[in-house]
């Protein structure tokens, strides 16, 4: 890709495919590579709809705000990466700015949707470039393998906890949420 792009790094070639990629589409750099994303279907979307509405309902802290489409900058194998998470949970005002990749710091969960675009960077490269940023929770809602996967307590490049429930049942996400997600509805 450098020789297309006259030598530039990573990071500069990250910039010249966000510039140019169509509306709708998101641009990625994970662990180094750059991904162009698709808009979601709407299944995709009608889930993260769901996951969003019950955070709403039932979070206990009325401060915390849902936020889609946010980009956050993660560490990872180039000098910073740039995601784009399906769902942010965060407290009220935590990217009220101008700019276009926010710090991870006060993200209490990301929450992402497979699709067959995304799947093994969702539950790969995700996981540890949000463990790295300290991110409390992840949650992963796998629908091409039936299944809702909670990652807890960030250590390094991994979580210590994982839990994988079957897509339908009701799942505990743990603090700093601390409520049940009902996944009957995905």
């Amino acid at each position: 890709m450098r020789e297309y792009l006259g030598g530039a790094s990573v990071e500069q070639a990250f910039d010249v495919f966000s510039a140019t990629a169509p509306e709708g589409w998101r641009v990625e750099l994970v662990e180094g590579e750059i991904y162009v994303v698709p808009p979601a279907s709407g299944e995709h979307e009608e889930i993260v709809s769901e996951v969003a509405d019950q955070v709403t309902v039932r979070r206990t802290d009325r401060a915390l705000r849902n936020y889609t489409g946010i980009g956050l900058n993660v560490p990872g194998a180039s000098e910073t990466g740039h995601v784009v998470p399906d769902l942010v949970v965060a407290p009220k005002g935590s990217f009220d700015d101008e700019e276009e990749w926010h710090d991870s710091a006060p993200v209490l969960m990301v929450a992402e949707v497979t699709s067959s675009s995304t799947a093994a960077r969702d539950r790969d490269k995700k996981i540890r470039g949000y463990a790295r940023a300290g991110i409390p929770v992840y949650l992963l809602i796998d629908r091409e393998e039936g299944e809702v996967l909670v990652h807890s307590e960030p250590s390094g490049d991994d979580y210590a906890t994982s839990l994988k429930h079957k897509l339908g049942l009701t799942v505990s996400l743990p603090a700093p949420l601390g409520f049940e997600l009902d996944t009957a509805e995905f």
